[in-house]
């Protein structure tokens, strides 16, 4: 895994910003894989007990999980956090026409989050973290949760969009796709971080394409574009990418093209005391479903 200083640099934080705007208005009709993903973590939740007096739902988006966690927690402050100020405009039209119980909305960065040290007790983000520097992030996410205060975070993993990452590599040597955090190494960097008892797994889903301009269509109505620092600047060349298309191609299987996404599901809790040092194996990675029952008994003090 990078290391802070060298991952600092890993994405432009203009363009992530740019690209999530101008994708506020596409984003939910496209978003299968946030979806799903968002939708399970949910469920999860209900395996924790916790009475979190302010929610943070960090990488919000149009809302749609914030709207949920406020149902979930009627006594709690939720509060969505986006770089994007698009999209919380978005989730604000959304909550008006649907009139859904209100929630704070807050334009912000997880990498500079806008909270007091210690102040949340339950800090949520579906597919955010991919967008950041991972070391930074989790840093930022241990110093505002109270003691014994919850992340429970979803984000992909190495093999999402391997057949794009390979189909590049044949054309050329540049940075397309985003180096992806691998769930050993998201579970050495919660620790880094200050977090106890992390509980770790991984789904794996195939999206199929008939075309391949309907898989960049998707990847631009969510706003994944490529945001990486050292990314080429101006247009693909057409030569370059009818090579890169064909090398894709290849991969169709049954008329349809595959799409790759590995999702990484965590949760871990704020240590109480102050920040151990990590073991030197790391920690240990644990099936979700096996520990349902030590979350379920898990209760706030």
């Amino acid at each position: 895994m990078e290391t802070g200083t060298e991952a600092a640099d890993r994405c432009d934080r203009v363009a992530v910003r740019r690209f999530f705007s101008r994708a506020a208005s596409t984003y939910d009709a496209a978003a299968i894989v946030q979806t799903e993903a968002r939708e399970e973590l949910l469920r999860r939740l209900d395996y924790v007990t916790i009475e979190p007096r302010l929610v943070v739902d960090a990488g919000a988006g149009t809302g749609q999980a914030s709207r949920a966690l406020v149902r979930r927690y009627p006594r709690a402050r939720v509060v969505a956090l986006d770089v994007a100020f698009a999209m919380l405009g978005a989730s604000r039209r959304r909550a008006w026409w649907r009139r859904t119980a209100p929630f704070d909305r807050v334009c912000g960065d997880l990498e500079r989050l806008p909270f007091a040290d210690a102040s949340v007790d339950l800090l949520f983000s579906n597919l955010a973290l991919p967008w950041c520097d991972p070391d930074r992030a989790l840093a930022e996410a241990r110093r505002v949760l109270a003691p014994r205060g919850l992340l429970s975070l979803t984000t992909l993993g190495p093999d999402t969009l391997r057949e794009l990452r390979a189909a590049w590599a044949q054309v050329d040597a540049g940075a397309h796709v985003l180096p992806f955090v691998d769930m050993h190494d998201l579970g050495d960097a919660l620790v880094r971080a200050g977090f106890v008892q992390p509980v770790l797994d991984v789904e794996r889903r195939t999206l199929q394409y008939a075309e391949f301009a309907d898989l960049v269509a998707d990847l631009r109505a969510t706003g994944s574009r490529n945001v990486l620092a050292a990314r080429a600047r101006g247009l693909t060349g057409r030569r370059k990418a009818r090579a890169m298309r064909d090398a894709y191609e290849r991969e169709r299987r049954d008329g349809c093209l595959p799409a790759s996404c590995e999702i990484v599901f965590a949760h871990a809790w704020a240590a109480v005391t102050p920040r151990p040092a990590p073991a030197r194996d790391g920690p240990t990675v644990i099936p979700f479903e096996t520990l349902r029952d030590t979350l379920r008994g898990r209760r706030r003090r």
